[in-house]
């Protein structure tokens, strides 16, 4: 009888993959052993593979390169990397290894960009697509970085008062760009993005504010859709839609040259996740193609947005089972050694999954659990998988302690749950570290961040004030 934990995943889904393999009884994560990682700093523990990051750069690059050469499309293709994913140093400097643009949101964000002029990690000819609703301190930083020669700035106009907001603060020629506001899927409880300017107002807005003006050069359609790129029929309707305002514009605009189609890769959140990121660049590329050509104008320069899909698999976090709780005859709770609400908070906000495996103890039988944060707040729980119904780890057993470890989680969770703040009830913050190859492929591990301290917490909090 196959009873073991190593069983169920094999029968289960196709197993060793691409990023995870096995050890005799422990987890690896792209060849790395995460037990060790777990010997030398403990748990919880929070882990970047940097790495991964320009490996699925790199991927993204080439599938539009590929399909840009099979469809003979005579345009460029420019990777923006999406700030709020992850805003740290660190995703950056791996991230601008790859000759890659970037896409802002708010105006701390263009401090960053600053920041990464003066130490060459970007530089004048780097595109800054500066996307999100812009007031006071977001224009006057915008201005200041365009007023200061870096002309490859393009605001992205998501209302009409911004455009001379923008005016009043830039004393020469600039980009822009436009957003168009997306229609929504029909479960949605809003009919229409509050981001952007709706289709049919987009030509009209050109011609009435923009033509005209020899201090604007509109460069840019930009669009995006909510729920991400997948192969479904609302998306393909929205992408349609979305060409043919772009037709229409470069008709009436000969300096439009970019249409920006956003982010929304999917990442992998499940060992049974399947996604051909192949077909769907090619279908996208010909679309446009195909539209271009039937109306006789050039076809776009393609931007892309992307964040989750840049920094999210170089993510991961690791916790040990401190505890098991039998609530009733069913019900067994594993308890960790931190929160799902403060750590990995989309779990509880949006009902994220990621990739849950265990660590260790592989060829043990297994169980059904549930899987119990620390905190006292009763949504603080991860109950299922993605594509199952319950969570099956190695047995409990106090005498063999169990680690588990989540996937893929490097986008969003580290801003979103206070990096370097306060955590509900307090839990601390966990350890981070950093891991690395280098040319020759051997592994380097780095602390970013100690585990918060109760003093670290106090200070927040105005305890040690003197």
């Amino acid at each position: 009888m196959n009873t073991k934990y190593f069983d169920l995943i094999n029968q289960t889904y196709y197993f060793p993959q691409e990023e995870f393999t096995l050890n005799k009884d422990n987890l690896e994560f792209h060849n790395i052993d995460l037990m060790k990682l777990v010997e030398q700093y403990g748990t919880p523990l929070k882990f970047t593979y940097l790495p991964q990051i320009s490996n699925n750069i790199n991927k993204a690059k080439s599938w539009f390169r590929k399909s840009m050469e099979k469809n003979n499309y005579e345009a460029k293709y420019y990777y923006c990397y999406c700030t709020k994913s992850s805003h740290f140093e660190y995703v950056m400097n791996e991230a601008f290894k790859n000759n890659i643009h970037i896409e802002t949101s708010s105006a701390f964000d263009i401090n960053i960009v600053e920041k990464l002029l003066d130490s060459g990690k970007i530089n004048k000819s780097t595109y800054v697509i500066c996307n999100g609703f812009k007031r006071d301190q977001y224009i006057e930083n915008i201005a200041r970085l365009i007023n200061n020669g870096h002309k490859n700035t393009i605001p992205i106009i998501d209302n009409y008062e911004e455009l001379d907001l923008l005016q009043e603060h830039i004393k020469r020629k600039f980009k822009i760009g436009i957003r168009i506001a997306a229609e929504e899927e029909p479960k949605f409880e809003f009919y229409t993005s509050r981001l952007g300017i709706g289709y049919k107002n987009i030509v009209q807005f050109y011609k009435k504010q923009i033509q005209e003006n020899k201090k604007l050069e509109l460069k840019m359609l930009h669009f995006f859709i909510n729920t991400g790129i997948n192969d479904n029929a609302y998306y393909w309707n929205e992408l349609v839609k979305c060409i043919k305002v772009y037709v229409a514009l470069k008709k009436e605009c000969p300096t439009l040259d970019g249409l920006n189609i956003g982010g929304g890769f999917p990442i992998k959140n499940s060992l049974a996740f399947e996604y051909d990121y192949q077909y769907m660049i090619d279908e996208i590329i010909n679309q446009i193609k195909i539209a271009c050509d039937e109306a006789e104008v050039d076809v776009p320069n393609i931007f892309t947005e992307f964040g989750s899909f840049t920094v999210g698999e170089s993510g991961g976090a690791i916790y040990q089972i401190l505890y098991q709780k039998q609530q009733n005859d069913r019900e067994k709770w594993n308890m960790i050694d931190s929160s799902f609400i403060t750590t990995l908070p989309d779990t509880w906000a949006i009902n994220r999954r990621f990739i849950m495996l265990a660590v260790n103890r592989w060829n043990d039988t297994y169980e059904r659990v549930l899987l119990g944060g620390m905190t006292c707040d009763s949504d603080d729980y991860y109950n299922s998988e993605q594509n199952m119904n319950a969570i099956y780890l190695p047995k409990y057993n106090k005498e063999k302690p169990l680690y588990i470890g989540f996937f893929n989680t490097g986008a969003y969770q580290e801003t979103i749950g206070g990096y370097g703040g306060l955590h509900h009830c307090l839990i601390p913050q966990p350890k981070h570290i950093l891991i690395d190859r280098d040319e020759n492929g051997i592994l380097a591990t780095e602390v970013f961040s100690e585990q918060q301290t109760a003093d670290d917490v106090l200070d927040i909090l105005g305890y040690n004030k003197k």
